[in-house]
């Protein structure tokens, strides 16, 4: 809503006013009345109003001074006269102080809705245009402090464009701190929360960097009182934004504004990486993780053997308890960072995959593929925890699934060694010494496909390797797997596959 004020020493054409006209239908509400210039004067000195609309001959102040002296308060205000006099000097001095329109009593209704509208409309595209600027500004605002502090441009050219765009950074000292909600904030939303919360302080410089990160460069007079001084400004932004619960600050060192201020940032940054392992934390500054960033893990080791016995007993409970217990083992131990707790997350989730392969020579790769992209895109160490415990659950399942009787098992080692020979359910019963009839009723029951099938399927999983991974003759690659007719290997590819050897070839 648009806020107008109404000045007439004639009360009855203000009622009028107020009658005549659906004002909130047009967007505008009436804030404030007056019936002379100086009383309107000392009412807009504190109330803020968008449109003035003033009788022009008034006691004690006249309109046209009225507009003069609100010009100084207020300089985006719209003005509509409304006068008696029909005269021209009147009209002239009126448009030299930018009236929208010079209305003359008795009013003319529609021309003065029609005033309103349009002056209603210059005031929508004048603050749409502001907000433009504004957001352009801040957009510039954000870019060099980024590039500033990424030593992206030399000091001078910082200089320069701080001047140009208001950012003051006056104080010999200065702290990096990052700002991260408790929950997730729509668009710039934490950002103005945070901007509302500090009001007018110049201790700080805010803005966001280009990871979305809300940054917070404290200029500091002194190092322990300036440090206390942040301390403070983060407990109160803390209490001031308790929807953003938990809010988590993440701080670099204390240095010299001229040539540190990038130092600061960075370590910042690094600092936020660990609340991966300490998720209860709110508050982290570099000081405290520094010397485990330089530890580098040197000692630290995967410990696989233990999980590994666990794995082939099939103890489902004992590996997820292993787990948790190495976890917090990993993340309180001297040179353990984000980075090396997350690539022992892959290591784990590659042997897992491993494990599952060398007993039951096949792979599960949609089950392990989702796991790893997880792990990547986290940043929670609880979330880690809970991806690779659903992977370990899932192996230790497969594996009970595929509990087979020993000779099938053997079966299926024989065709993954030796698929290429000629195999058939009758050397394998006399290798194995049982009827081939039994071993292929066998074999199904617990595969769940026939031997033909099995074979065939194995056998052309390998040819599509092998079309992947080398330059070999399609002849060349039947023979390999298994098929001396290269015939019947393009009929039992176009099966399986949907296309031919040839063509699969041509798309990889």
């Amino acid at each position: 809503m648009y806020k107008v004020f109404i000045v007439d020493d004639e009360p009855f054409i203000i009622e009028g006013l107020y009658d005549i006209v659906d004002w909130a239908g047009m967007g505008m509400e009436i804030v404030g009345r007056a019936e002379n210039g100086q009383e309107a004067l000392e009412a807009l000195t504190s109330l803020r109003a968008d449109i003035l609309i003033t009788d022009i001959s008034m006691p004690l102040m006249n309109g046209l001074d009225l507009i003069r002296a609100v010009r100084k308060l207020q300089p985006g205000m719209k003005v509509i006269i409304l006068s008696g006099y029909d005269e021209f000097g009147y009209l002239k001095e009126g448009m030299t102080l930018g009236i929208e329109n010079y209305l003359l009593k008795p009013i003319n209704l529609e021309e003065f809705k029609a005033t309103l509208s349009n002056t209603v409309e210059k005031l929508h595209m004048s603050r749409v245009e502001d907000e433009l600027n504004a957001q352009s500004i801040s957009i510039l605002r954000d870019n060099i402090m980024h590039r500033w502090l990424r030593e992206q441009i030399g000091a001078n050219e910082f200089r320069e464009r701080s001047e140009l765009l208001g950012i003051q950074l006056d104080k010999p000292l200065l702290l990096a701190a990052l700002l991260r909600p408790g929950k997730a904030a729509v668009g710039g939303e934490f950002l103005k929360a945070v901007s509302d919360a500090l009001g007018d302080s110049r201790s700080a410089i805010l803005f966001q960097d280009m990871e979305g990160d809300t940054v917070l460069l404290h200029g500091l007079s002194e190092y322990q009182r300036g440090k206390e001084e942040v301390d403070r400004c983060h407990e109160r932004l803390a209490m001031q934004l308790p929807s953003f619960h938990p809010l988590r600050f993440s701080l670099g060192s204390v240095v010299e504004t001229e040539g540190g201020a990038a130092l600061s940032y960075t370590q910042a940054k690094k600092a936020q990486e660990y609340f991966m392992l300490f998720p209860e934390r709110t508050v982290i500054c570099y000081e405290e993780i520094e010397h485990r960033s330089e530890a580098g893990g040197r000692e630290v080791t995967l410990n696989w053997e233990q999980m590994q016995k666990l794995i082939l007993a099939k103890d489902k409970e004992g590996l997820l308890q292993r787990i948790d217990e190495r976890f917090e083992q990993l993340r309180h131990m001297e040179g353990v960072t984000p980075e090396i707790l997350q690539d022992f997350s892959m290591e784990w989730m590659i042997r897992f995959k491993m494990q599952v392969k060398e007993i039951r020579h096949s792979e599960e790769p949609e089950i392990y593929q989702e796991g790893f992209r997880r792990l990547r895109e986290t940043t929670s160490i609880h979330e880690w925890i809970h991806i690779l415990k659903e992977a370990a659950a899932l192996t230790i399942d497969l594996l009970i699934r595929d509990v087979k009787s020993p000779v099938v098992q053997q079966v299926l080692n024989f065709i993954h060694e030796s698929y290429a020979e000629d195999i058939s359910l009758k050397t394998l019963g006399a290798q194995f010494n049982i009827h081939p009839v039994y071993l292929g009723q066998l074999f199904s029951k617990e595969v769940g496909d026939t031997f033909t099938e099995y074979i065939n399927r194995y056998r052309i999983e390998k040819a599509k390797e092998q079309l992947r991974g080398t330059s070999s003759k399609v002849h060349e690659i039947a023979r390999n797997v298994g098929y001396w007719e290269t015939g019947y290997f393009y009929k039992q590819f176009k099966k399986y596959v949907g296309i031919s050897p040839t063509e699969y070839k041509g798309l990889v």
